[in-house]
């Protein structure tokens, strides 16, 4: 009589040993497993919206902006390139991506420079701040900061923050005020030198190139390039090659 109640709990627990037996050997994986392909997944490089497969993961990057947010950004070359040159911070418009500063961003590697195209959710002056100290971790011995438009704003509210500040800034179509973002307040703190660029016929900007280059009292060199009888805006302005090629003759100036 005492054999009888324990056999359906040993076949109970032969059933349960192989159901377990099964769930290891199959196709689903353990959990070591999922984690893996689930990092995988995360590290996928981003494409911002232009890159190749290939352009992806040799130069898509991620840095912690200045809040602890982790930023996207275009850096040819890749994280792992180093070396003692200038480094430059190149920040979009309102309309872009890092995808804006493609062109321009590959031509500056080509030319020597180390450069971090920030790729903005939102946290500009954070992320230029973060881009800085990357640059420098790397290696950079000089620092300059390029935006256009709201990217204009970023860099010129972004430079005095910095310790030390930048080697040079240059402002494309930059308002005054953006988003929070008070220009006109941070550029009388700025030392270093900087290069103002508009066009007469886009709209106030024009106007505000010239206010923020009247406040930049204390830089080592304030200059306004005013593109009469044109109205490109922020990185347009660059599809000159006379208006490129005075931004090459800045940048070139303060970061050799």
């Amino acid at each position: 009589m005492a054999a009888f109640p324990r056999v359906p709990g040993f076949l109970c627990a032969v059933t349960l040993l192989a159901a377990v037996s099964l769930t290891g050997c199959g196709g689903g994986g353990s959990d070591a497993e999922k984690g893996a392909d689930a990092s995988e997944v995360a590290r996928q490089p981003d494409d911002f919206g232009c890159l190749t497969s290939a352009e992806a993961e040799a130069a898509s990057i991620t840095f912690e902006s200045a809040d602890s947010t982790e930023t996207g950004g275009y850096m040819p070359g890749g994280a792992s390139g180093t070396g003692t040159g200038a480094g430059i911070v190149l920040a979009h418009q309102s309309d872009g991506t890092a995808c804006q500063w493609k062109d321009k961003a590959d031509e500056l590697h080509r030319a020597g420079y180390q450069v971090l195209a920030v790729n903005s959710v939102g946290q500009e002056v954070s992320e230029i701040v973060g881009a800085a100290g990357y640059l420098r971790g790397k290696g950079a011995k000089k620092l300059l900061l390029m935006g256009a438009s709201k990217g204009g704003t970023a860099v010129l509210t972004a430079a005095p923050e910095l310790q030390p500040q930048p080697d040079a800034v240059v402002s494309l179509s930059a308002p005054t005020l953006y988003s929070g973002m008070n220009a006109l307040g941070a550029v009388p703190k700025l030392t270093a030198p900087v290069l103002y660029m508009a066009a007469e016929y886009d709209e106030y900007f024009g106007d505000d190139a010239k206010t923020l280059n009247r406040a930049s009292t204390r830089s080592a060199e304030h200059k306004l390039i005013y593109v009469k009888g044109a109205g490109e805006h922020g990185v347009a302005l660059l599809t000159s090659q006379e208006n490129w090629a005075a931004v090459r003759a800045f940048l070139k100036k303060y970061g050799s």
